[in-house]
């Protein structure tokens, strides 16, 4: 299984990115995929998560201006992040839970600064 992320940069106070999470190995429309982000020190913390059947959740930082999206044809989830805020700067990793195993891609930095 391999989670590819992809997306991050260097982005102005205010601005958007959209980061893409492809993946490959697994039947990938059966299963959640979760964007985490981790900042140097701290633990790693959950984002935004979409099911299988589309549903979706927001840690409350970022609801209003993240949205998840996956598109099954394409085994991809997205991540568009708008009114980007210098507390989002992170390494945001994608993440799945499958046959009893956790999946993690590498990771994308983003960095929001002026």
């Amino acid at each position: 299984v391999q989670l590819q992320a992809s997306g991050g940069g260097l982005v102005q106070p205010g601005g958007s990115l959209r980061l893409s999470c492809k993946a490959s190995g697994i039947n990938f429309s059966i299963y959640a995929i979760d964007w985490y982000r981790q900042i140097p020190g701290k633990q790693r913390e959950l984002v935004a998560r979409i099911t299988s059947g589309g549903s979706t959740n927001y840690t409350d930082s970022v609801k209003g201006r993240f949205t998840i999206s996956r598109d099954n044809a394409k085994r991809s989830v997205f991540l568009q992040m708008n009114s980007l805020k210098p507390e989002d700067t992170a390494v945001y990793f994608c993440h799945t839970y499958a046959r009893s195993y956790d999946f993690w891609g590498r990771g994308t930095q983003v960095t929001v600064s002026s």
